[in-house]
């Protein structure tokens, strides 16, 4: 790297590294410095060839506490850089900008006191930050217990639900804390025991089950940008017309 580039980015190191399908895996990273961000925030990655820089953002799975961060990424086999950190493994170097970027942050301020987190496969990964986070500071008092988080998760297939074990974990020890994963191709899958369908084709359901409506709750929405549309127009006619109602997180945006 130039002088320039070493101002901006840290050297990092994988140190762990999960596959959960042929296209979806999770690393973990450690820094040679100080990292602060919220929950929701993503972090840039980058690799070098050639004396040129290649950088994308990833949304960050682990909570600031962690000792590394880590991300839940999708290969995008024509993409700029995930096929070259697919290719990469525990011990082997990247580089990490050294500020995180975004504002998908937990509303705390509005006063409405539930929040319904909708994502798709990867778009998971600023939910799991903010039930880490939410979860240890319950557990040593720092938050009440009064906020209330209700998260769907759609996958195509049941091994795409990277954090699957730990979010279900997570409902049986948390009281404010609702998870449901659902997948949209049920029939490769005869024994999926769980709900069938996209995230947005049950967010009715849900919205009504747990009586969450614009007056009570916030709504995020991560992940694949079809979600997300379909999602936002489904809230808007259920009278989320407050801009600060629905926040939204597209993982990409797709061709005309």
């Amino acid at each position: 790297m130039t002088p320039a580039d070493d101002k901006f980015y840290y050297h990092a190191r994988i140190t762990r590294r999960m596959d959960f399908a042929p296209d979806l895996w999770m690393i973990r990273v450690q820094l040679e410095g100080e990292f602060n961000f919220v929950p929701g925030q993503y972090a840039t990655l980058a690799l070098e060839r050639d004396g040129k820089l290649t950088q994308r953002p990833y949304s960050i799975v682990s909570a600031p506490w962690e000792s590394e961060i880590e991300l839940f990424i999708e290969l995008v086999p024509e993409g700029a850089l995930t096929p070259r950190l697919y290719a990469l493994q525990p011990g082997d170097p990247l580089l990490v900008r050294k500020t995180a970027k975004g504002r998908f942050f937990l509303d705390t301020e509005s006063g409405r006191k539930h929040h319904l987190l909708v994502s798709t496969v990867t778009g998971v990964a600023p939910f799991v930050s903010f039930v880490r986070t939410l979860a240890k500071d319950w557990r040593e008092g720092r938050f009440a217990g009064d906020h209330y988080l209700y998260l769907l998760n759609g996958a195509s297939r049941p091994w795409e639900f990277g954090y699957k074990e730990e979010l279900t974990r997570f409902e049986v020890e948390l009281p404010w804390f609702k998870y449901v994963p659902t997948v949209s191709r049920p029939w490769d899958h005869s024994d999926w025991p769980g709900e069938i369908g996209r995230a947005d084709d049950i967010l009715r359901k849900y919205a009504d089950h747990w009586e969450l409506d614009a007056t009570n709750t916030t709504a995020y929405l991560c992940g694949h940008p079809d979600m997300i549309a379909n999602s936002k127009a489904i809230l808007k006619r259920r009278g989320f017309l407050d801009r600060t109602a629905i926040k939204e997180e597209v993982y990409w945006i797709p061709p005309k």
